[in-house]
């Protein structure tokens, strides 16, 4: 890239930078009364909010409606120009209404403004210009200010848009506070892949039953050796008289272990008392920065229940097959 197409490229992020700030001064300032009017109408309606916006505002509208309803606010896309051929059939009395036009002057949102007032619904604005139709035909117009676009001939939408698809982030992630919309809620939206992977419980990767190595606090090193041999996870979780974990034993503690008497030393004497351990209903991503987040990364890890009786066992491979990095 030469020195004046970076200078050029800056000078576009500079601009759309400034257009940003600009908005959230408008937010903390004549927007913040219609902000919350609209958090309040989507909050209580009891439909769907629909969006709806033409060209670039229309491709906006579409990636704010992916966002809102992934998380936990019920939304569709109509698109203004089939609207007016059978699609205002999607429009219902319990919706409310988003409408996206810089100027407030689409043409193609007419007819989406007259069925919705007939059924009386509350409509929504992001729009530039408070004189604008659209403006003065909703109940809650958020006037975006009028930033320069990053255009040099003024004339693509670029700022405009952003500024936009700023605010729909606003306004879906206060959603998203207000609705106390947890990530448990955000997994249960976004099921497949490396996201709906991170969220998931380690319940769905573990492995259980006889699948796990275990063994009792009197097992011969011999037999550790055996089974750590034959489950293939690299460690043997040791169990107490009461079926808890009372510690475990990994490849690396038996090395230096290998000069004993293998049939006369016992786990008791050679095991990890405090190794790590994670709970069935943590996630993923959880267990992956347990796992790996420390000096020397832990590549087996025991599941337990609260009185610490395993549950399973997870191999980090798990995790990997899954996805997960």
């Amino acid at each position: 890239m030469t020195s004046s197409s970076l200078s050029i490229a800056c000078r576009a992020l500079q601009t759309e930078r400034q257009g940003l700030e600009q908005l959230e001064a408008c937010l903390r300032g004549p927007m913040q009364e219609g902000f919350e009017a609209a958090l309040t109408a989507i909050l209580s309606m009891k439909g769907r909010l629909i969006l709806t916006g033409m060209g670039k505002s229309g491709h906006i509208g579409r990636k704010i409606n992916a966002t809102l309803a992934s998380t936990g606010t019920p939304s569709l896309f109509l698109h203004p120009a089939e609207a007016a051929h059978g699609d205002l059939g999607m429009v219902e009395a319990d919706d409310v209404i988003l409408y996206l036009s810089n100027s407030g002057e689409t043409n193609e949102l007419a007819p989406v403004l007259l069925h919705a007032a007939r059924l009386n619904l509350t409509q929504i604005a992001f729009t530039t210009r408070a004189s604008s139709t659209l403006a003065q035909s909703v109940q809650i117009p958020l006037i975006l200010p009028a930033a320069p676009e990053a255009c040099p001939m003024g004339l693509a939408p670029t700022t405009s848009c952003l500024l936009q698809l700023a605010l729909g982030d606003a306004l879906a992630i206060a959603l998203l506070e207000r609705r106390g919309f947890n990530a448990h809620d955000f997994g249960l939206l976004h099921p497949a892949g490396t996201l709906g992977a991170q969220l998931r419980p380690v319940s769905n990767f573990m492995h259980t039953g006889q699948d796990m190595p275990l063994g009792h606090e009197n097992m011969s090193l011999r037999a550790v050796i055996l089974e750590i041999t034959h489950k293939s996870f690299g460690c043997i979780g040791i169990l107490d008289d009461e079926g808890r974990l009372a510690g475990l034993i990994s490849d690396g503690d038996l090395r230096p272990a290998l000069d004993r008497d293998l049939d006369n030393t016992t786990a008791v004497e050679i095991m990890n008392r405090t190794p790590l351990t994670g709970t069935a209903d943590m996630r993923a991503q959880d267990i992956r920065h347990l796992m790996n987040d420390r000096p020397v990364p832990v590549n087996s890890l025991f599941i337990l229940d609260e009185e610490r009786r395993p549950v399973g066992i997870l191999h980090l491979h798990d995790l990997l097959r899954a996805g997960l990095s």
